[in-house]
């Protein structure tokens, strides 16, 4: 016997939880509400999106609906998904692949400049959606008329960023570890230069740059702390008197507190206790 469907009736309903979804092994969870008081983590629902129909799995507990404190309006969940859902999800996942290879081989006949990263249907086929990357507009009309043709279903092309292909496709960080965005990150910053300075690290662009091509993401991890520390040591470029000769700080690590005294003459490596008992004291000489 088919399981049957709990339903929603999403009219003027004054709903009692919200719960965290995440759609099609993505790393970003999505808040819905839902009066569906038996939801447990695990269990696959059906809610609607900007996208379309999908299968949400649920990532969290039930939580109260008065401790949702963004601002960002709450959609409700449909139903639990049934066996005959989740078949279909399971279904759908073979057939993109496939409109995934139809789609590549248009592109090729049509001669368009675009790489073509993923393809998804919609829960209830009604639509795919295409990504893909290109440095410039492309002129996907007569793409369009063709994939309509040979898909049957509203068909949608969406030009994403290098970033997002990363998160997309996955990969090793030069820390051995899945990258960031691909596992947790959820949106993304951006990434200034000015981030790399503020850790003193050297401005090798190619070592500083992840797997999209952009700097890596890792930079704001410790930008904060760095902000913090660096705020209780002495600037660059501070003139020093210590055993009777005058050095210049030229570089510091926040992490060991140790900090590069240089002169004509004379390079040495001293904690920051010592460099500032030196500076106290010549600031009390000079008075």
């Amino acid at each position: 016997m088919e399981n049957e469907e709990t339903v929603v009736n999403t009219e003027q309903v004054e709903y009692k939880f919200f719960v965290a979804l995440r759609m099609n092994e993505s790393a970003k969870a999505y808040y819905f509400s839902t009066n569906i008081e038996t939801l447990k983590e695990g269990d696959f629902v059906v809610v609607e999106t900007i996208r379309g129909l999908e299968l949400g799995k649920v990532e969290t507990q039930l939580q109260p609906i008065d401790k949702y404190k963004s601002e960002l309006e709450l959609k409700p969940i449909l139903r639990i998904a049934t066996e005959n859902d989740i078949a279909m999800h399971q279904e759908n996942i073979l057939l993109s692949k496939d409109a995934f290879d139809i789609c590549g081989q248009e592109i090729k006949n049509l001669n368009l400049d675009m790489r073509l990263i993923t393809a998804e249907y919609t829960l209830d086929r009604s639509k795919i959606l295409f990504s893909y990357l290109a440095d410039d507009r492309v002129d996907f009309r007569e793409l369009l008329k063709v994939l309509a043709n040979r898909l049957h279903c509203r068909i949608e092309l969406r030009q994403i960023g290098t970033r997002d292909k990363a998160k997309v496709v996955g990969g090793i960080g030069i820390c051995g570890l899945p990258l960031c965005c691909s596992t947790f990150l959820n949106e993304f910053d951006g990434i200034s230069i000015n981030r790399a300075k503020n850790q003193m690290l050297s401005l090798n662009i190619p070592k500083l740059s992840g797997h999209c091509g952009k700097l890596i993401c890792c930079l704001k991890y410790e930008d904060d702390a760095y902000t913090e520390l660096k705020e209780h040591y002495p600037k660059i470029g501070t003139r020093v008197q210590m055993n009777g000769e005058q050095f210049k700080i030229t570089s510091m690590n926040v992490l060991t507190r140790q900090i590069k005294l240089e002169n004509s003459e004379n390079v040495v490596f001293v904690d920051l206790d010592t460099v500032m008992k030196c500076l106290k004291e010549n600031n009390h000489n000079e008075n």
